[in-house]
């Protein structure tokens, strides 16, 4: 088997629920996608570049819970700084949010 993981691999990843206040279309990605501003509460509002364009519009994003990765290092997106790593699955027509199946508090950490 490759890649194998260990637990504290995965205890290494901060992964917490937040709530998207803000959704538009990233105009300057060179693959479609949206800037997202999500709400992780005590931990602040954090911005994400997402390639979530095929299953889901700016407008069906509002006030959805998702779960990020937030202690990945930023990453320049052209002129957008992204902060925290939206998670999601690659299925037939796009990716596919994973979200909370009832709802949490923004900042809740997946354990």
């Amino acid at each position: 088997m490759e890649n194998i993981a260990t637990i504290n691999d995965f205890i290494k990843l901060d992964i917490r629920v937040g709530t998207i206040i803000e959704a538009k279309v990233f105009e300057k990605a060179r693959r479609p996608a949206y800037q997202l501003l999500i709400d992780f509460g005590s931990l602040g509002i954090k911005k994400s570049s997402a390639q979530i364009t095929e299953k889901y519009t700016t407008e069906s994003l509002i006030g959805k819970q998702i779960l990020a990765v937030t202690n990945f290092p930023p990453r320049q997106i052209a002129d957008f700084m992204s902060e925290v790593l939206v998670l999601g699955t690659y299925s037939e027509g796009g990716v596919i949010l994973i979200i909370p199946d009832k709802p949490a508090q923004n900042g809740d950490k997946l354990g």
